[in-house]
Order: C-alpha cells, then structure tokens, then sequence
C-alpha cells in the first residue's frame, strides 16, 4: 500500500530529513515569491498576462511570482538558460568540451561555476527587459533610473538566491533542484486556477473542461508510459578464473531509457524561446531596420493570431525534439559506457568490444531516442493541437499540457530516488 511506504519513509531519519529540507525550501520559495518590487499597477498587469498568454505560461512555472513582479519573478530561467548556452558552446570550444567531459568532477564544478556567473549578467538583462515591457504597457511605473535600477538589482539577487536554494536541494534533498523548483511554482497555482475556474463558471465552458481533462488524461498516461519504458541490450560476462574459484559467465542487460533525458528537454525549450521575446520587446519601438525586424518576430512568434499561434508551436515542437539530443548527448556518453563493461570483461554477443560496442550501443540509443523525442514534442504542443480543433481559446490550454508534462515527470522521478533509498536500505538491513 502507498500509505505504508509513507510511513516508511518517515520513519527513516535520513530520508525523512531530506523531505522535510525540501519541504523548508519550498516554503521559503514561496515566501518569496510574494514579497513584490515596488511600483507595480496590479490592475494593469493581470490585463497584460490575459493578453500576452506566454508570459502567462512563464508565469504558471514561477508559481505567480511572475504577474505580481515579486524578487524571483524570473524563476530560475536565466540559470537555465546560462547552462544551455554553455552546453551549446561546448560544441564549438575543444577546451570547454575537454573540461566537461575529461577533467572529472573537477571539470564538472568549473563548468558548473561558469554558469552561476554567467546567470547574473543574463538575469540583469532579463530583468530590465522585463521591467522596460511592463512599464510601456503601464503595467508599473518607476520614478527614477535608480528606482529601476533598484529593482533590476533585487530581481538578479532573488534569482542568484533561487538558483542555489535549487543546488541546496540537488546536494542536501531529493531530487534535481531546479526541477523540483519549477515543479512547486506549478502546483502553487493549483489552487488560484481552481477557484478562477468556480468563480466564472459557465455551462459553455463545458466542452472545453471536458477536452481539458481529456487531455490531462493522455498526458499522465503516455508520460508514465514512456518514463517507464525500456530498451534492454542483453551483457554477457567473460568467466574469469581467480585463484580455484571462477567468476563472470553471467547475463545481464544494459537498460536504455525511451526517454532518457526526461524533462529538461521541455523546460530548455521554453527558456530559449521566451528569451527572444525579451529582447524584441525592448527593441522593435526602435526605428530603422532593428525596429521592423524585432517587430516582423515579436509578432510572428508572440501575437495573439492563430498563425503566430501555429508558428510558435512547431517552433517549440523543433527546439524540444533537438533539446532532447542535445541534452541525451551532453550527458550519455557511449564511448564510456563501453569501456566500463570492457574493463569488467562484459561484452555484448555478437559486437566486438571497444568502438563497435560504443557505435552499437549509439545506434541503438538514437533510434530508441527518436521516439522519445517526437513523444516530448507532441506532448508539449498537444495544447496547441486541441485549441485549433475545438476553437477553445481558454488559456488553461495553453498552461496545461507543459505543465502537466513537468509535474509528472518530476514526481516520477523523485518516486524513483526514494525508491531506490529505501532498497538500499532495506539491503544494508538484509
């Protein structure tokens, strides 16, 4: 029963110290998520998200830290984003490749480092966009340069103090930080989108909550469906003869995941694309070509028609099944794996050990990858898909799908972890 393994846990003192650090974390996250940045038009703003309906998205991950301009009102998309950058610079740059890759947990920290302070400058340039859009909008008004500087200054802080509650929870808790992070701003607006639902309820939304929950349906299933699937490439173990007792001789399998890059892929995706919004929206009231440019793409991607609509989610759709290999790449390493089961004295029949172990199990994974890829992207944009075929413009479409997406796969594999605490336990005991 699953109240039983509750109680188990709890009754770990380690792993029930974990939960309760996390637990403090989130409580602190949302603390924080209230305490607003002067000068804002309440009014103006919640005209302003029912508008512009990706900002409404970004808005559902920071737990509503968006739309009232709290101090973490970004999130933890600049980190993000920063890491993204990096990843992708380390297919240009040898050394910072060499770094990542080869130099161990040393390499992994530098590269780590990089990103931290990388981070601040990308916050700072976020915020000020952000702030710049809100304020020709009339959303919030500043008083002064140093008003504004101000704000840009207590937005960066509260995104730097965000990113390492994230790595607190990654080094002391359960689970991936940022992951979890985002996973408690979604859940926290449970509750406000319910009571928005009661309160302007209407017989003619009926078709639509019905789609809505439909989809929802979908979502969890092929999301534990596809998390839980497996390619398994049978190992075979060479018998080794030590002293008068003979080792090896075992079968076992290497496990490929359909899906091993879970949901990064998904959150990569929307940083990247709501980052050019940023600058376009500071940009296209220039004049001159900057101006018609950032224009042409803050309406094509951004506008409220049903063809930017449809541009904005193939576009998604592309950068989730590229984020997929991309990330799938960065952190699965064939080549390594292969030399572990050679110098274990595996091997896999029928394949020679050494590069064509590396390239069989390669070529397995990028046709076992595709599928996860394409699944993702389906995924993320099935919003889009169920709008242009009911006509059903409510934005918990538009919220729902990424959403759910996350919240499920966070919690599976938080699941996960602690499953495998208690086994590890349960061994120690046995």
């Amino acid at each position: 029963m699953w109240w039983l393994k509750i109680v188990q846990v709890f009754k770990i003192k380690e792993l029930r110290n974990k939960i309760l650090f996390v637990l403090g974390v989130f409580i602190v996250f949302r603390i924080m998520a209230n305490i607003p940045v002067p000068g804002v038009n309440a009014e103006n703003l919640r005209t302003f998200f029912n508008q512009f309906q990706v900002f409404g998205l970004l808005n559902a991950f920071t737990g509503g830290s968006l739309d009232r301009l709290s101090i973490v009102m970004l999130g933890l998309g600049p980190y993000i984003t920063s890491v993204v950058i990096l990843q992708l610079l380390t297919m240009i740059f040898p050394a910072l490749e060499k770094m990542y890759k080869e130099e161990g947990e040393s390499g992994k920290k530098k590269f780590e480092q990089y990103g931290r302070i990388a981070t601040v400058p990308l916050a700072m340039l976020n915020s000020y966009a952000m702030l710049v859009l809100f304020q020709r909008q009339n959303a919030i008004h500043f008083g002064s340069p140093i008003t504004l500087f101000t704000a840009i200054m207590a937005i960066t802080a509260g995104t730097v103090f965000l990113m390492w509650l994230g790595e607190l929870i990654t080094e002391r808790g359960i689970g991936n930080g940022v992951s979890l992070l985002i996973f408690a701003g979604i859940v926290s607006s449970i509750p406000s989108n319910i009571r928005q639902v009661a309160v302007s309820w209407d017989s003619s939304q009926i078709p639509g909550t019905i789609a809505f929950f439909a989809m929802s349906l979908i979502i969890i299933a092929g999301v534990v469906i596809f998390n839980e699937s497996r390619r398994n490439i049978p190992v075979s173990y060479a018998k080794r003869v030590r002293g008068s007792k003979m080792y090896g001789g075992a079968s076992t399998y290497l496990p490929l995941n359909v899906n091993p890059a879970g949901v990064m892929p998904v959150i990569f995706a929307l940083s990247i694309l709501s980052f050019p919004q940023m600058i376009t929206s500071v940009l296209k009231t220039r004049p001159g070509l900057i101006g018609s440019v950032s224009n042409f793409i803050d309406t094509s991607l951004y506008g409220n028609t049903q063809q930017s609509l449809i541009t904005h989610g193939v576009l998604y759709f592309l950068l989730v099944v590229v984020f997929t290999y991309f990330y799938t790449a960065v952190t699965f390493d064939p080549k390594t794996i292969s030399q572990n089961l050679q110098k274990m004295g595996g091997f896999i029949p029928g394949i020679r050990p050494g590069e064509s172990t590396a390239n069989f199990i390669k070529f397995i994974l990028n046709r076992v990858l595709l599928i996860g890829a394409i699944f993702l992207g389906l995924i993320a944009v099935m919003p889009y898909i169920i709008q242009g075929f009911t006509s059903v413009t409510a934005f918990k479409f538009l919220v729902g799908g990424t959403s759910l997406l996350i919240v499920v796969s966070v919690v599976l594999e938080t699941m996960r972890q602690i499953n495998s605490q208690l086994q590890m336990r349960e061994y120690d005991t046995f």
